[in-house]
């Protein structure tokens, strides 16, 4: 590849940073999280995608071609933090998680109102969201990726943050509210 069609193939990968990262964070427990260098993890995914024909596959299949590798790679990453013996039972399982968040993600993005999903096709409502999600203030970023993304009980995400349920409930609120305003700006606008 030369150098210039290296440069257009990461620049074009580049977008797909922020999502590769939220599903990372996604998958890992809070033990790994301090362990495990996810932004590393995507990096190195980026790198072999450039590397490995990213420009000979078709759109619809990009995704998830880049899911799989980055989901490889995760696993050899938390396998560095395990002492227990390889176990391919507990590896397949964390492929198919990564495509179930992917999966939450665009539920999520559906099922919120009136969603960027209606005005753009699935892959790029996710990135898009992946995208905005990493510029909110950070204690409303991980109350919306514990109970949106993960699923898990205001109560539980509450305990993981070490804050009240209702204040759980207000960073969600404030967030999700400042997700939809950066995501649909001309939201409520009358048309001219």
């Amino acid at each position: 590849m030369s150098p210039k069609n290296h440069d257009q193939t990461a620049n074009h990968l580049d977008q797909y940073r922020d999502y590769l990262a939220l599903l990372g964070r996604l998958q890992l427990e809070p033990v790994l999280q301090a362990k495990v260098d996810v932004s590393g993890v995507v990096q190195s995914t980026m790198l072999e995608a450039c590397e490995s024909g990213w420009g000979s596959l078709k759109d619809h299949d990009k995704l998830p071609w880049l899911r799989r590798i980055f989901s490889n790679n995760l696993l050899d990453e938390i396998r560095k933090f395990r002492t227990e013996a390889r176990d391919v039972r507990r590896e397949r399982p964390l492929s198919h998680r990564i495509d179930q968040s992917a999966s939450r993600l665009q539920v999520w993005i559906e099922s919120n109102g009136p969603s960027p999903s209606e005005m753009a096709v699935r892959a790029e409502d996710e990135l898009t969201l992946a995208k905005t999600l990493a510029t909110l203030p950070d204690p409303q970023s991980e109350a919306i990726e514990l109970h949106h993304l993960r699923g898990l009980p205001l109560e539980e995400v509450g305990r993981r943050m070490q804050r009240t349920k209702g204040a759980v409930a207000a960073l969600i609120f404030r967030g999700t509210a400042r997700l939809r305003q950066i995501m649909q700006p001309n939201q409520g606008e009358p048309n001219e």
